[in-house]
């Protein structure tokens, strides 16, 4: 089999570094050597989360990238935006290999940080030597590189949801509309008065309308299938329930003939082409199955990414639904497929799970 990878998680307390831990422990390849959380330094890693309680007796350190970069051989680092971008080096990449589930590396411009994230990049120099996380887009690159930008979970249901139409030519680029809900997860487990319980129980809002982060990332993948860089129009919503991304996408399609439009069974057949050969893409096909479309309870807890489709006859408009673990496919899950390419191993090792029902 091979020897054993060493890996270290940085920022092992959040949400998503409690995800990595779970998925990493039950990997045949990994050794989880370091677990790094300023806030619980000391702490074994089962007293901040007892349901890894017998599975590690690693207990969280203080260490810093520099150090373990001496020590592994990849450095997952699932820190706040803007953290990284200071941290991760050339000399560090030099040593490790480095997937970063911040949006630090994600975006290729610079100036893009500054709309979006208020923030001058601290590493401008690394933005172009990154490659973005999306496997089923850039799979060959990903396995080739050093530093990997995993993407953002609103991003990933987005793009996947809508690069076949794109690719294959189909919709006019103007007319993109995408609502897209998340789980109260998705802001993290740092406290803020918007996501206590009272405030999110019983209540259903959209939040960061027109300046959601996540746009720059969708335009900047989307647009490698046009001409032109195209703009979305992108609202997300907090929806009560712990996790889970259900996006719904909207599209005008154009004529492929004169006064002859795509049938949605022509269109679904354009994402069977796209997405044949994707295990951790699910299409729902409407003509064959129970369900119509997905639902954020048949991914929960999985890796997969399920996508179906209809063409609204009456208004010539796609409709694609998306759904994805926004823990899972959308980070630390995406993070672990990005790892085993980068090491040659199986895309699928460790992730086969499939989603936990009821739940």
């Amino acid at each position: 089999m091979g020897a054993l990878k060493t890996v270290a998680v940085v920022g092992a307390t959040g949400y998503t570094g409690q995800e990595l831990i779970r998925l990493l422990l039950q990997h045949e390849r990994i050794n989880l050597a370091k677990v790094v959380s300023q806030s619980s330094h000391g702490k074994p890693l089962s007293q901040v989360y007892p349901n890894l309680a017998r599975h590690t007796d690693l207990v969280c350190s203080d260490a810093t990238i520099e150090e373990l970069a001496e020590q592994v051989d990849l450095i997952f680092l699932a820190l706040p935006h803007g953290h990284a971008a200071s941290k991760v080096t050339s000399d560090i990449l030099r040593k490790c290999k480095i997937i970063d589930l911040s949006a630090d590396f994600r975006l290729k411009q610079k100036t893009d940080y500054v709309e979006w994230y208020h923030m001058d990049h601290a590493n401008p120099a690394l933005l172009h030597e990154a490659i973005y996380g999306l496997p089923e887009l850039h799979r060959k690159s990903i396995a080739k590189s050093n530093l990997v930008a995993n993407p953002g979970c609103y991003a990933t249901c987005s793009i996947l949801s809508l690069a076949p139409l794109l690719k294959a030519d189909l919709i006019d680029t103007a007319s993109i509309v995408i609502d897209a809900k998340s789980g109260a997860s998705g802001a993290g487990r740092s406290t803020s008065l918007g996501m206590h319980f009272d405030e999110v129980d019983e209540n259903f809002k959209a939040y960061s309308v027109a300046s959601h982060r996540h746009t720059p990332e969708i335009e900047q993948e989307l647009s490698s299938f046009t001409q032109n860089p195209l703009k979305v129009s992108f609202t997300p919503h907090l929806v009560p329930m712990n996790r889970g991304i259900l996006v719904s996408a909207y599209a005008n399609l154009k004529e492929t003939r004169p006064d002859v439009r795509p049938l949605a069974s022509e269109v679904f057949d354009v994402y069977r082409r796209f997405y044949q050969d994707e295990y951790f893409v699910r299409l729902f096909d409407n003509a064959e199955a129970d369900y119509l479309f997905p639902e954020t309870r048949w991914v929960k807890g999985s890796n997969f990414c399920d996508i179906g489709l209809t063409v609204d006859k009456r208004t010539n408009r796609v409709i694609v639904i998306g759904a994805l673990d926004n823990l899972i496919k959308g980070a630390a899950g995406q993070a672990i497929q990005n790892m085993n390419l980068m090491f040659d191993w199986a895309e699928t090792m460790a992730l086969k799970q499939p989603s936990l029902f009821p739940g």
